[in-house]
């Protein structure tokens, strides 16, 4: 059976190569990222600049929305919740079978360590995708 063209491209080159491609790579991709950061940064702090004089501005005239020739600026109220007491939150959830108050989602470190202390119990309807990942540590 012939060999993936994978395996035979890193027996050619070598995986010492291999290595010191993917650390340059790797390196190149956080400097270009934190580039981007930096000036993302600088264009949001200009945006919000202006959004705090767009929303001074509907305060002042008292108005909820203002069209302009390049475009409509509405005001509104954005809410987010969050709790300081998980337990007590969560206690509270079960009392008033509230639970929907909760995005789905699996708390991956978590379940992790649940199947490794209970490896006979498997929560009906988990998918679990498994694969092989490598780390490349800078020597």
């Amino acid at each position: 059976m012939d060999e993936p063209e994978s395996v035979a491209i890193a027996k050619v080159i070598g995986a010492d190569k291999l290595v010191q491609t993917y650390v340059k790579v790797r390196d190149k991709r956080k400097l270009i990222a934190d580039e981007f950061k930096a000036k993302d940064k600088e264009l949001q702090d200009i945006l919000d600049i202006i959004e705090a004089e767009l929303l001074e501005s509907c305060k002042t005239t008292g108005v909820e929305s203002m069209r302009t020739e390049f475009g409509t600026v509405s005001r509104k109220v954005a809410k987010r919740y969050w709790t300081n007491d998980w337990y007590s939150f969560h206690e509270f959830l079960k009392e008033h079978d509230a639970l929907d108050l909760m995005e789905k989602r699996v708390s991956q470190s978590n379940m992790d360590t649940f199947l490794k202390d209970n490896p006979a119990l498997l929560p009906p309807g988990l998918n679990v995708d498994s694969r092989y990942t490598v780390v490349v540590r800078r020597k």
